[in-house]
């Protein structure tokens, strides 16, 4: 209680608003640099694993990179596997999501695993075949989804340079994926590159999720290659153009010296979309 006259004192998670006591949530700043934190884990392990490879880095040298030292490294992740699960779920569903942006799709998570191809890859490995990275992945069998323990690795989708939202042509559509695609793979050349020699690392369950993922991303191609071309191929077949578009584009950047990014875009659209519409 409070005397008469006397304003109420407020208690730790509340500030004052005109008399009233208004709940401020504590420990924001705190969460913000939490996930600054793990959002540079994440970054520097992409770098490193790029570098060395999974089995040539550890805990320690990823904290280091990320400037978070000793037992803290383990307030943000449980393992090497959960940080390698988070950097390759997450850029499979950005991929996804920026795909069905601007080649059309549900939102990332609304459907399941469609296709047996991935993204992110342009040589054979485990499984069928992915679209990041060269190493190929079988058709997953549950819904995609993250650990609960894995840090978020939240990034920017890529701009493209082709407005598809104001025409249904095929080829604008396609010229769309391909601009995307090409900007995606130039901004993960690390990622692309861990995904290549270190999928089979993953747990069970990201591995699966990944696979999820990047299946449904190379369904929007196949959708755009059927809208343009209609009966003239099987669905195998246009999942063979796509697939042999994601591995000329993902093959380049990371091997790319001496030639400046926007040259190597312009030439990466032009070969992709001569090989993808041969």
């Amino acid at each position: 209680m409070t005397r008469a006259n006397e304003k109420p004192t407020a208690v730790a998670g509340e500030a004052r608003t005109h008399g009233a006591a208004v709940r401020v949530p504590v420990g924001t700043a705190r969460d913000r640099a939490k996930a600054d934190r793990r959002a540079a884990l994440l970054a520097a392990a992409a770098r490193l694993f790029a570098e060395r490879g999974f089995d040539g880095v550890t805990l320690g040298d990823i904290g280091e990179a990320a400037g978070v030292s000793g037992p803290a490294v383990y307030r943000h992740v449980s393992s090497k596997q959960a940080l390698l699960g988070a950097i390759l779920v997450d850029v499979s569903a950005r991929l996804l999501q920026g795909g069905r942006a601007v080649g059309g799709g549900p939102a990332v998570g609304g459907a399941p695993a469609l296709g047996d191809a991935p993204a992110l890859g342009d040589a054979p490995a485990v499984g069928d075949a992915p679209a990041l990275g060269d190493a190929p992945a079988a058709p997953g069998d549950g819904p995609a989804r993250r650990r609960a323990d894995a840090p978020s690795a939240a990034g920017e989708i890529p701009r493209t340079d082709t407005d598809v939202h104001t025409t249904d042509d095929p080829d604008t559509v396609l010229r769309a994926l391909v601009d995307f695609h090409v900007a995606f793979a130039l901004a993960e050349a690390d990622v692309i590159r861990v995904q290549d020699r270190d999928l089979d690392r993953l747990s069970p369950d990201d591995r699966r999720a990944v696979r999820d993922l990047q299946n449904a991303y190379v369904s929007v191609w196949t959708a755009a290659l059927a809208a343009r071309d209609g009966d003239a191929e099987s669905p195998a077949e246009r999942r063979v153009r796509a697939l042999a578009c994601f591995g000329l584009i993902n093959s380049t950047p990371h091997s790319v010296r001496g030639v400046p990014a926007p040259r190597v875009r312009l030439t990466l659209i032009r070969m992709a979309l001569a090989a993808l519409t041969a």
